[in-house]
Parts: structure tokens; C-alpha cells; sequence
């Protein structure tokens, strides 16, 4: 009854190391959801960039407002018949020149401008859909993990309790060396014989390693893992 005792114990206790395994799992995914913040930095960057791209355009329409007064102020005292000497004539009339050059020159860094921006406004757009597809995946998955959380913390109470109870038909002495060879093992202690074989690392039983086994006379180990053998 000892080694079936520990066998279930074994059983009770793999179950536990699994739940506990997947609630880290969880926890790690729903503290650290790497596509959700790639999403969101990606969004903060579009909106930054469609910020830069308006700037720019503002000052390019604010500097071709500014050239076109400056050019309708040249042309009106050009036409205005108030300037009469021939060379300030000429000079003014290659001020008027110099700033319609000057003036196309700043359409065309507005025209510039306001395509960066359109195309900033798009690629905000396309961020915007991203993250919230991303969001809404990851709302609806962290429901799902959320409900499985707490089923997981339910059943490893019930293991808990069927833990305590299934050590206490077990004596101290193998219970010792039940909970070192789980610390030495990494959680395995008692394994089944499968095919007179060791379930765990393989190896084959000789038929009176296997009798000894299956009569539950005594505990015996694996002679080359080292764990408890258990014939169910």
C-alpha cells in the first residue's frame, strides 16, 4: 500500500505542478503582452509623426502667405505709377522676379507638406485599426485566460486538500525520501513500468525486478534513474 500510496501521491502532485505551471503561463501573458505594446507604440509613433507633419505644413502655408504679401506689396508699388525713376523701376521689377521664384520654390514645400501629412494621416489610420484589432484580440484572450485562472485556482485547491490527505496514509520516513527524490528528479519520483521498461528513462526491468514491482513487497528504485517504480 506504501508504493501505491506514493504513486498517487506522485499523481496528485504532477497535477498541481502542472496547474501552477500554466497559471505562470498566464500571469507572464497577461503582464506582458508584447504585441499589445508593439501596437500601442506604433500608434504613439503614427500620432507623432501626423504632429510633426502638421507643424511642417502650417509653416509652409504660413511661409507662402507671408511671400504672396510680400509679392502683392512689390507688384502694387510696380503698377502704382508712384515710382518713376527707371532704375528703381528696374530693381523693383527684379525684386518682383526674385519673389515669384521664391514663391514657387515654397508651393512646392507646401504641396511636399501636405502630402507627408496626408500620407501621416493614412498611416495613423492603418495604426489606429492595428491596435485596436490587437486590443480586442487581447481583451477577448485575457477573458478566456482569466475564466481558465480561476478554474485552475479552484482545482488546485481541490488538489491541495486531496494532496493532505493522500500524505497522511504515508510514513514519515518514505515521505522523506519521496519529497528528495522530487527535489532531485525534478518532480518525478514514482514512475509506472511500461513494457518492462521504466516509464521515465527507458531503461528494461529484468521479469524479477518487475515481480518484486508488481507484488508491492518493497520499494524498489530504478537501477539506472534512481526513481520508484510503481506497477499499476
Amino acid at each position: 500500500m506504501s508504493v501505491l500510496g506514493l504513486y498517487r501521491l506522485q499523481q496528485i502532485d504532477t497535477q498541481i505542478d502542472q496547474a501552477r505551471v500554466r497559471l505562470e503561463a498566464i500571469r507572464s501573458t497577461l503582464e506582458n503582452d508584447q504585441e499589445r505594446r508593439a501596437a500601442a507604440d506604433r500608434l504613439a509613433m503614427a500620432k507623432t509623426t501626423l504632429r510633426e507633419a502638421e507643424r511642417a505644413q502650417r509653416q509652409a502655408e504660413a511661409e507662402v502667405q507671408s511671400q504672396r504679401i510680400k509679392l502683392e506689396q512689390a507688384e502694387t508699388s510696380l503698377y502704382s505709377g508712384t515710382i518713376r525713376n527707371p532704375k528703381e523701376l528696374q530693381d523693383l521689377q527684379k525684386d518682383v522676379i526674385s519673389l515669384k521664384k521664391h514663391l514657387v520654390t515654397l508651393e512646392d514645400r507646401l504641396l511636399d507638406a501636405m502630402l507627408a501629412c496626408e500620407s501621416a494621416a493614412a498611416a495613423l489610420d492603418t495604426a489606429r485599426a492595428a491596435h485596436a484589432q490587437v486590443e480586442a484580440r487581447f481583451n477577448e484572450q485575457s477573458r478566456h485566460l482569466l475564466e481558465e485562472q480561476q478554474t485552475l485556482l479552484h482545482t488546485l485547491e481541490r488538489l491541495q486538500a486531496e494532496r493532505k490527505a493522500a500524505e497522511a496514509s504515508i510514513n514519515a520516513s518514505l515521505l522523506d525520501e519521496y519529497h528528495a527524490l522530487r527535489r532531485e528528479k525534478r518532480g518525478l519520483a514514482v514512475v509506472l513500468i511500461r513494457d518492462g521498461a521504466c516509464s521515465a528513462c527507458g531503461a528494461t526491468l529484468t521479469p524479477a525486478q518487475q515481480q518484486v514491482v508488481r507484488s508491492a513487497r518493497k520499494i524498489l528504485r530504478c537501477p539506472t534513474c534512481g526513481r520508484i517504480l510503481f506497477a499499476d
